[in-house]
């Protein structure tokens, strides 16, 4: 249990043990101190608007902790200008959430640092977009005004700015370079060019199709998203996902992690020069592709969950197809890991580059595959196994070194480990419904999903309005924790080191900026 929640703790509908709170000021901060001293994690930080139901604005934190998953609420008097204490000193990673709160509520952290994040002069100062009196209708003309970077002083320092614009399909992102010569003596990061309205765009939608707008929040995590706002959404309404749909759903995310790592795999190679690498494990991930199309109907699978289940089954030849492409991947995966293990020029490249040491990571929030590369072997398939996990037994890869080698090699054993389970799932796949009717859920209830992604874990925070309509929708991708941290694995490299440490990291600028 969580430090202070045992007094006037409720239970919250989720696919994870889950737990909340109401607080005032003071416990809100006393938690947040409780949680980090027992090696707990911020989750996820959001706000919302409730003036027209009971005249406040709150915030919620998500904590993950040995016994799950715990939101704590804190209301505030919906004046003109509502603050609550900063979570910053506990936890870093806070503090660019806490920014988007403002920039999307007019809710002010108790925290010096008030620069824009998600702005970026596209609606007036005053005007707030998730608050309930926005009008969406309204035509604001763009007024950008200088961003107020870190300034960096010294003999033979200067700044070396990247982006936002980049080369091929990149989104856009600012990067800020303090360096002498060519080293690297800090970083600035700036994000948020393309906000899209997303959580905006949920008020809009029914209960049973908000799936859709979940899998396209960053096109790379579409079964990660989906699936987590479907586990939000049955557990309010009280729906169990027949035994085969959940099967597939676990399926369809093992091959989304699959492409991103394969990917991932083959880019790395190519930054450090190697590329056959990317020329072999772009091979690779097309016959994945190609192999979804085959057994899921798509190349990429946006749309094959849904509430209650999975939109389509595999054909009758798909157990076979499959259990054949995992046989061909894991050689072909065995024989390029020794590839790059002993390329005296890759592993060049790789090792003592872009470090991120356990205590960085630790201090400073890390999760997910970052994390398990510096030495926290974090995942919510092993931690908090739901459905078909539960049976799986999922084996958790970590590293100590954090550097870009850490990071590759954590991506090779997770591949081989995706390998294993998804074996294991079409070899074990029962007979049976794919899906089930999922009820309209009645107004007030507050749902949690909680998947793990490719990149780390990813939640759905889904609160339920009225005739089957979403009142907000909150979802969290877990490169709000990790991009601050390129900011230290960058320092003491040099500039031209940088396409590989980001590469290494492939954070979303997407799921950031919603």
């Amino acid at each position: 249990m969580t430090p202070g929640f045992k007094e006037g703790t409720k239970t919250v509908p989720s696919n994870l043990p889950c737990s909340r709170k109401r607080v005032g000021a003071v416990e809100w901060r006393e938690i947040a101190k409780s949680v980090r001293s027992a090696g707990g994690r911020l989750f996820a930080l959001w706000g919302t608007d409730d003036r027209d139901r009971d005249t406040c604005f709150r915030v919620f934190a998500v904590y993950l902790h040995s016994s799950g998953v715990a939101v704590v609420e804190h209301e505030m008097e919906g004046g003109t200008k509502p603050t609550y204490p900063s979570l910053r000193e506990y936890f870093p990673s806070a503090l660019r959430m806490e920014r988007a709160i403002f920039d999307l509520l007019g809710i002010k952290s108790i925290e010096p640092d008030h620069r824009g994040w998600l702005r970026h002069g596209g609606w007036p100062e005053d005007a707030f977009p998730l608050r309930r009196d926005f009008d969406c209708n309204n035509q604001f003309a763009a007024a950008s005004a200088p961003y107020p970077f870190v300034q960096v002083e010294g003999d033979g320092v200067h700044e070396i700015p990247v982006g936002p614009v980049h080369a091929g399909t990149i989104e856009p992102g600012h990067f800020r370079f303090s360096v002498v010569g060519e080293k690297v003596l800090r970083l600035e990061e700036r994000l948020g060019y393309k906000h899209k309205g997303i959580e905006k765009l949920f008020e809009t939608m029914a209960q049973k199709e908000g799936h859709r707008l979940a899998a396209r929040i960053s096109g790379d995590s579409a079964v990660a998203y989906s699936w987590a706002y479907c586990a939000a959404l049955e557990a309010a309404t009280g729906t169990i996902c027949p035994h085969r749909a959940v099967q597939l759903r676990a399926l369809a995310l093992e091959h989304e992690r699959l492409a991103n790592h394969l990917g991932d795999l083959g880019a790395l190679g190519n930054d450090a020069g190697f590329a056959f690498g990317l020329t072999h494990f772009a091979r690779m991930k097309e016959d994945l592709l190609r192999t979804n199309q085959a057994s899921f109907s798509a190349r990429y699978l946006m749309d094959f969950l849904v509430p209650g289940g999975v939109a389509s089954d595999l054909p009758n030849d798909a157990p076979r197809l499959l259990l054949d492409r995992y046989r061909s991947f894991e050689a072909d995966l065995n024989a390029m890991r020794n590839t790059y293990d002993n390329h005296a020029g890759v592993q060049d490249r790789f090792r003592e580059t872009g470090i991120l040491s356990q205590e960085t990571a630790y201090n400073l929030d890390a999760v997910g595959l970052i994390a398990r590369a510096s030495g926290i072997p974090h995942d919510l398939r092993s931690d908090f196994p739901w459905p078909p996990y539960d049976k799986m037994k999922v084996k958790v890869s970590s590293q100590t070194s954090g550097d870009v080698a850490a990071r590759v090699a954590v991506r090779f054993d997770e591949v081989i480990e995706s390998l294993r389970i998804c074996r294991a799932l079409v070899a074990e796949l029962r007979s049976g419904d794919i899906a089930t009717v999922v009820p309209d859920a009645g107004p007030g209830l507050l749902g949690i999903g909680a998947i793990e992604g490719w990149r780390g874990p990813v939640l759905v925070a889904l609160e339920t309005g009225s005739n089957g309509s979403i009142r907000r929708c909150h979802p969290h991708d877990p490169s709000w924790q990790n991009w601050p941290l390129i900011e230290y694995a960058i320092l003491g490299n040099l500039v031209p080191d940088f396409p590989l440490i980001n590469k290494s990291f492939n954070l979303s600028y997407s799921g950031h900026d919603l």
